[in-house]
């Protein structure tokens, strides 16, 4: 198992902790319509789809390999899932968190520390929660990077996801 930290002040983006920036990004994740969704999309092309003022977020996948390419603001926090996951909590036998065989983030194949965020948050007519391993990317300047997700759950979901981000000056 890969280990993981839990939430701290380097967690915390304009007052939001790890679990409520996890709720916020299933939020806008679940909130896309099919035809613009940034998970669903292949090549990044729908990356700045509705994205918040405060932070970045980067789409998860559907599991499997991807890459995508896109353009994000420099100076702004980025937030991003590893391995997540959602569902009511009214499936009892749903479990709250899935199996980590492997999980790994790096930035100009520098490892990044992720953490693991369970919580609460409310879409437009459910109560829905949330569990994640979650990576987080201080302000960038402007440049361009190369993101790596990697995470695998033994059971036969595994994720492999190349970002090639380009950090551009408002």
């Amino acid at each position: 198992m890969t280990e993981v930290a839990t939430g701290g002040a380097s967690w915390e983006i304009d007052g939001n902790t790890g679990g409520e920036l996890a709720g916020r990004w299933w939020k806008w994740a679940l909130s896309a319509p099919d035809d613009r969704s940034p998970v669903k999309d292949t090549t990044g092309e729908h990356a700045a789809w509705d994205q918040p003022d405060d932070v970045w977020f980067l789409a998860g996948t559907y599991g499997g390999r991807t890459t995508r390419t896109c353009p994000l603001p420099a100076g702004r926090p980025v937030f991003f899932p590893v391995l997540n996951m959602q569902h009511s909590r009214s499936h009892s036998k749903t479990p709250l968190s899935l199996p980590v065989a492997e999980a790994l983030a790096r930035l100009n194949g520098m490892p990044l520390q992720l953490s693991e965020f369970a919580g609460p948050f409310r879409t437009r007519f459910t109560r829905r929660y949330a569990w994640g391993l979650w990576g987080v990317l201080a302000p960038l300047i402007p440049g361009q990077y190369v993101l790596e997700i990697k995470a695998d759950t033994g059971e036969g979901f595994w994720v492999d996801t190349t970002y090639h981000l380009t950090a551009t000056a408002d």
